[in-house]
């Protein structure tokens, strides 16, 4: 039965292990504002609101919304999960053509947890991952915050970037959807038994981490290497390389793309040095990369590295806020983790 590992973190060759700390000590200390890059145009046939919700998954506020407007939960769009314990600002859409909300909707929102922010239509559904990226804003404390080093290791974040480890949270609690993955990839996939794909993306985003861990450890994982896909910093565009020059090592060290590592799933493997690391994970994780090729999946690919923006760090008393932005997909916890060691 896997178990999660301990990823290796980029700032521990110069720093040392950060010190232990503490965050998300209430929801409040823990605020995530999901920006589109577009404007709802305001008419057609689906309901857009944009919605701050406090300890509830986005799963359960589309719940919500398909119980109050007497719709299917499939009539409900989302562009991102957001985490349970914290306060978070999204937009979801709920198809309603010909029909106005629910009179009473607001109120019911604010009963189960949710407010309302803005309510506007919009010709289409609201799709998986059309955000353009996250704002947050997080309070830390203990040990680490109060360590010489902390400000240091902050500002190489900022100037360098930061592995793009998938957060603890898409693995469950202990690890328990990773051991679900597991069992599900060995006996068969089946959709039946994994509606949503969170199994999948489990399974997938385990063996991103260790590729990437593995990169990390080789000082490989912020530069591109013979054979590697490379994604475009701000996009999602990618293309191959069959031999990196000093213009590719250039352009990674100005932040103006990245490596990228693959979501496991039908597609080719490179037969030079980045194929090496696929393959090490093929003959440690069998079980996973065979049973994700059974089932269909296509391979994807996710950058290695992943850039803050708009980022500040003010001190109070007892701990620090840090503001930054980061791309769909990442995940604020893969930044705290190169500052502190959090409580298990």
């Amino acid at each position: 039965m896997l178990e999660l590992p301990h990823w290796q973190r980029r700032l521990d060759a110069t720093f040392g292990p950060p010190k232990s700390g503490c965050f998300r000590q209430s929801p409040d200390d823990f605020l995530v504002d999901e920006v589109l890059d577009f404007a709802p145009e305001g008419h057609g046939e689906h309901l857009w609101l944009r919605i701050e919700k406090r300890n509830l998954t986005t799963l359960e506020v589309v719940k919500l919304l398909s119980k109050h407007c007497g719709v299917t939960p499939r009539d409900v769009g989302y562009s991102g999960m957001k985490d349970r314990i914290a306060v978070t600002r999204q937009w979801l859409s709920v198809h309603l053509p010909g029909k106005e909300a629910p009179s009473g909707l607001t109120q019911a929102l604010i009963e189960g947890g949710v407010r309302v922010l803005e309510q506007v239509r919009h010709p289409r559904k609201l799709k998986r991952g059309v955000h353009r990226y996250n704002r947050f804003q997080l309070r830390l404390s203990g040990e680490a915050v109060e360590a010489s080093e902390f400000d240091h290791r902050w500002a190489a974040l900022c100037q360098a970037g930061v592995p793009n480890y998938v957060g603890p949270q898409r693995f469950g609690p202990s690890g328990r959807n990773l051991q679900r993955a597991e069992a599900l990839l060995a006996r068969g996939w089946r959709k039946r038994d994994d509606r949503h794909g969170i199994l999948l993306s489990t399974a997938r985003s385990f063996l991103f981490n260790e590729l990437l861990s593995a990169r990390v450890v080789d000082e490989q994982w912020h530069q591109p290497v013979n054979g590697d896909t490379l994604m475009l910093e701000g996009t999602q565009s990618v293309f191959s390389v069959d031999q990196v020059d000093a213009t590719l090592r250039a352009r990674a060290d100005a932040l103006d793309l990245h490596p990228a590592g693959p979501l496991w799933g039908v597609g080719s493997v490179s037969q030079q040095a980045a194929g090496e690391y696929e393959a090490a994970l093929l003959n440690r994780y069998p079980t996973l990369c065979d049973g994700l090729l059974r089932s269909g999946v296509k391979r994807g690919q996710r950058a290695l590295r992943m850039c803050l923006s708009e980022s500040s760090l003010n001190r109070d008393a007892q701990s620090v806020v840090l503001s930054f932005g980061l791309p769909r997909g990442s995940f604020a916890t893969a930044v705290i983790s190169e500052l502190m060691t959090p409580p298990d």
